[in-house]
């Protein structure tokens, strides 16, 4: 799996994200008990939708906060843009959990393919917010992390490749 190296490329949330959107499901209304088709296809589309825009707030949050760091933003935008992106991540993770809500109403033994894309899915999210906060630290912020790791016989240069120039 590739990732974007670029610190002044803003990641969208994409296909990583959507088996946990798709399971993701929140109890709204307290009910107890079997619930219905449509009450499953509503509350799995807002846990999506909370998946997405949680997860595209801190990436976009991360990468902008190096950014703002650099001085290619201003805190004004910013915010500007971890709105803008959290919006429309929203509103893409409404229509993929919605459509998955459906989906696992009418195949429910789903469930287990999408689980296991989604512990897949979470280690790319998880690489793709390291990358960014990786990228949000300063350079002798980087130095002091590598030592300590040095010193706990931890090897970065595996994980990290050096910023483009």
């Amino acid at each position: 799996m590739g990732r974007s190296r670029d610190p002044y490329q803003i990641p969208k949330a994409g296909v990583e994200i959507a088996p946990l959107a798709g399971l993701a499901s929140f109890n709204i209304n307290g009910s107890v008990g079997p619930v219905s088709a449509r009450e499953f296809v509503g509350e799995s589309t807002l846990g999506g939708v909370l998946v997405y825009a949680i997860y595209q707030a801190l990436l976009t949050g991360l990468r902008t906060e190096a950014m703002r760091k650099r001085g290619a933003v201003d805190r004004k935008t910013q915010i500007r843009l971890v709105a803008e992106s959290v919006w429309a991540s929203a509103k893409e993770g409404a229509a993929v959990s919605a459509v998955l809500g459906v989906v696992l109403v009418v195949l429910p033994w789903m469930a287990l393919p999408l689980s296991i894309l989604g512990v897949f899915g979470a280690g790319k999210a998880t690489m793709d917010l390291v990358d960014a906060f990786w990228d949000g630290l300063t350079e002798e912020q980087q130095n002091e992390v590598r030592v300590l790791a040095y010193e706990a016989g931890v090897n970065l240069s595996q994980i990290f490749q050096p910023r483009p120039a």
